[in-house]
């Protein structure tokens, strides 16, 4: 295997320019799709080689119940460092497991909680009213999803403002939007080296369902109004970090500015002698180099093993 099973632990460092990048000149809608195929391209890439190293380091440890022969001399010299990496990767992965459970379990409790609460209100409506004086609203996923949204918002903003509150909450929903944060997020956990992409992927997930409210409302300059208005009001929801939230997630000034503006292209792939071009050149690169890499230790690594395991 050699280097090649480390690549994918910090290949991901060639994803970071995207992400401000991606953010600033792409779709919001195609930025949020490109970071989250980077981040799980690469999050997978590091979790196959994590799980390489950790096959290498607990063959070495005693009493293990691998064949004997994955720990002799020909499988260890497959893999450099072998005998701090390999008991360095079985405590690295015992982390990145609690840590995707912990996020996984906050995530559905969250869900669970918020369901269980609606069911004494009633109505058919995609849109929940919360006698609250809390000032939030967010898109609850389900079967069916739901709009949440606590009186105390609602009182904050003029009746016109509603529908953008509503348009944008409902985007996230048709969006799926919180399957692309939870993606993102596990990669995070997976490789902390691709966290940065998360605060992108929130903000582009943001301007996606802003652009949605612009165009539901027809009026971008009330829609600004609303997302300002309820930034200055809004209160996080405890345990709904995980979900898209109306204000919840900034820079709000950016966003409003973004709105008076006009409407962003809708175009493919940025010009390649652009900034954008330039660094999702590099992301493509970076991933494509981190996915062969992890193929190669992969199938260097079985071949190693299976030469080493009696018949």
């Amino acid at each position: 295997m050699g280097v090649f099973v480390y690549l994918p632990l910090v290949l991901p460092l060639s994803a970071l320019p995207i992400a401000r990048l991606a953010e600033q000149h792409l779709h919001p809608r195609r930025a949020a799709r490109l970071l989250t195929t980077v981040a799980v391209i690469l999050a997978s890439c590091s979790l196959l080689c994590l799980g390489l190293l950790v096959v290498v380091g607990t063959a070495q440890l005693p009493g293990n119940p691998l064949p004997d022969g994955w720990s002799d001399d020909e499988v260890r010299e497959a893999v450099p460092h072998d005998a701090f990496a390999g008991k360095a990767s079985i405590l690295a992965l015992v982390v990145v497991t609690a840590a995707c459970g912990f996020t996984v379990h906050r995530h559905f409790r969250f869900r669970v909680r918020a369901h269980r609460a609606l069911r004494g209100l009633g109505g058919d409506d995609d849109v929940a009213v919360l006698p609250d004086a809390v000032p939030y609203a967010y898109a609850l996923p389900g079967s069916p999803g739901r709009v949440m949204v606590s009186t105390a918002m609602l009182a904050a903003l003029e009746p016109a403002e509603h529908r953008a509150l509503f348009a944008h909450e409902r985007a996230h929903l048709a969006g799926r939007h919180h399957r692309l944060l939870l993606a993102t997020r596990l990669a995070g956990c997976v490789n902390p080296l691709l966290w940065p992409l998360l605060g992108a992927l929130v903000y582009s997930t943001e301007r996606w369902a802003d652009e949605e409210a612009a165009r539901v409302t027809g009026d971008r300059r009330l829609t600004a109004r609303a997302v300002g208005k309820a930034a200055l009001v809004a209160r996080p929801v405890p345990g709904g970090a995980a979900f898209a939230a109306f204000a919840a997630a900034g820079p709000v000034p950016r966003r409003v500015a973004a709105l008076l503006g006009p409407v962003p292209p809708d175009r493919g792939w940025p010009p390649a002698l652009t900034p954008a071009g330039a660094a999702a050149l590099v992301a493509a690169a970076g991933t494509t180099v981190s996915a062969l890499s992890a193929l190669n230790a992969a199938v260097a690594l079985f071949l190693v093993l299976e030469a080493a395991t009696p018949l």
